[in-house]
């Protein structure tokens, strides 16, 4: 059985440590545990893995965040990989930071990158898992704090908040989306 996990944010290095590139940070952070790494290939930089049983395509795109959805097809399509088996690793600013919410389906809450998946598969019905930054900015500020950096007390929990990313990923791929939400969706930072 294949997945495919993607990590959503934006290439270059001025997006690099910024809170909208939280999907990257978790992926890269999968690949190093597992002790693989990316290739660029066609869309995207592209690791393969095994996990037991299961063959894992991780992808991070190559586009920018609001095309997203160009990647996500074509490496579904490549690889034969069924919607429900497609993760998307994305930010999200209501949910407190470091706060993990899986979800079968769903709204794009105004994400673009969601938004152009959902338009390029056709249906907003594919699981994703939303990482939480938090929403501490003034009022018409949003943009600049999704694309900021991390404060210093964030770095500090981070690599803890992205191993239990990790671990969810790791829950979704064995154990199915339900057992992932009933184990993550609730889990403190």
């Amino acid at each position: 059985m294949k997945y495919l996990i993607v990590g959503l944010g934006n290439i270059g290095s001025e997006y690099q440590n910024t809170r909208h590139n939280i999907g990257f940070k978790i992926l890269d952070a999968f690949a190093e545990a597992s002790n693989i790494s990316f290739s660029t290939e066609r869309y995207g930089d592209v690791a393969r893995m095994r996990l037991k049983n299961k063959q894992l395509v991780l992808l991070k795109p190559s586009t920018y965040m609001n095309l997203s959805g160009n990647a996500v097809r074509y490496w579904k399509d490549k690889e034969g990989i069924e919607i429900s088996n497609i993760l998307v690793l994305v930010d999200d600013i209501a949910l407190p930071f470091g706060a993990i919410r899986i979800k079968p389906r769903g709204s794009d809450a105004g994400h673009n990158g969601l938004k152009n998946i959902a338009q390029m598969l056709g249906t907003d019905v594919y699981p994703r898992l939303r990482f939480g930054i938090g929403d501490n900015y003034p009022r018409g500020c949003q943009i600049d704090y999704v694309l900021g950096q991390f404060t210093a007390d964030e770095k500090a929990a981070l690599p803890d908040r992205i191993e239990t990313a990790d671990a969810a990923i790791k829950e979704f791929v064995l154990a199915g989306i339900q057992n992932a939400m009933c184990a993550f969706n609730n889990k403190q930072s």
